[in-house]
């Protein structure tokens, strides 16, 4: 077996259109690349570019099970980019909520909440670390 790339994560969500207006707004040439509905009748939908994505499913009415840092599970999901003072601007603008912190071989480490409380890292590495 041999790991091509991470594609996607799936997440449940209280509102499907507010969670894809979200991911809009941080990745804004993201486009629905599949909906549907599954054997229940809620909506599900890919939403991403030609590499990676977000499978968004309805879960209305649904409570969060799981908090970021309380107890086992996902903590966050990184993506790794390049232009952290134009997101800044950009979360500022829609007015989102983010926190930084500092690494000695990041340029910015950018952590934004999704609607439904999960927790996004944005990475932009310093120019000279060899891993980036």
């Amino acid at each position: 077996m041999e790991l091509h790339r991470f594609e996607h994560i799936n997440l449940a969500c209280k509102e499907i259109d507010a969670s894809q207006q979200f991911y809009q707004t941080l990745f804004p040439d993201w486009y629905v690349r599949a909906q549907g509905k599954d054997e229940n009748g809620r909506l599900w939908r890919h939403f991403g570019n030609d590499r990676v994505y977000v499978a968004l499913n309805d879960a209305t009415g649904s409570d969060r099970q799981q908090y970021p840092y309380e107890g086992i599970g996902i903590n966050h999901v990184g993506f790794v980019i390049d232009g952290g003072e134009q997101l800044k601007d950009t979360l500022k603008t829609n007015g989102i909520e983010y926190y930084t912190l500092e690494s000695p071989e990041t340029k910015h480490r950018i952590y934004v909440s999704d609607p439904d409380g999960n927790e996004i890292e944005f990475v932009e590495y310093t120019k000279d670390y060899p891993l980036r």
